[in-house]
């Protein structure tokens, strides 16, 4: 299985170590992924900045070089504002490309998941239904990712 991961360009010096914990350790958008299960990442880049400039031309990268499925990180849910362009994303990369998109990397910090739980814009984006998955983690596992 080969992956592309793309990130909100606010976090662009991000150098990744929550995704790829996540992925050796099978938790959060990777738990679908069994352990015994190889997978590999084949790059990793920024969305490109608001509104997602560089979704187009990264995504085609990925699927040229292999990629099976994107990974949007989990910094597109939990930055504030959560990203409001990730649903476009998710729905062009699938049908442009004809590859899943998965909403989320590594959990959902569990200090992320308490404020955003308070404010209301969380629910009306309907960001927690999308990031459904990334809320399956124990509340230990979530804060072990603060």
């Amino acid at each position: 299985m080969n992956l592309g991961i793309i990130i909100c360009a606010r976090y662009q010096s991000c150098g990744g170590g929550k995704c790829f914990r996540a992925l050796r350790e099978r938790c959060g958008g990777f738990a679908r992924y069994a352990a015994e299960e190889p997978v590999g990442i084949i790059g990793y880049s920024t969305c490109g900045g608001c509104p997602g400039g560089n979704v187009e031309y990264v995504s085609a990268e990925f699927v040229k070089n292999g990629c099976n499925v994107i990974h949007l990180a989990t910094g597109l849910v939990v930055g504030y504002p959560p990203c409001p362009y990730i649903r476009q994303f998710k729905e062009f990369i699938e049908k442009h490309y004809q590859v899943p998109v998965v909403v989320g990397t590594h959990p959902i910090p569990l200090k992320y998941l308490e404020a955003h739980a308070k404010m209301s814009l969380w629910e009306e984006t309907g960001m927690r239904k999308l990031a459904a998955g990334l809320m399956d983690e124990s509340r230990e596992i979530m804060a072990e990712y603060n």
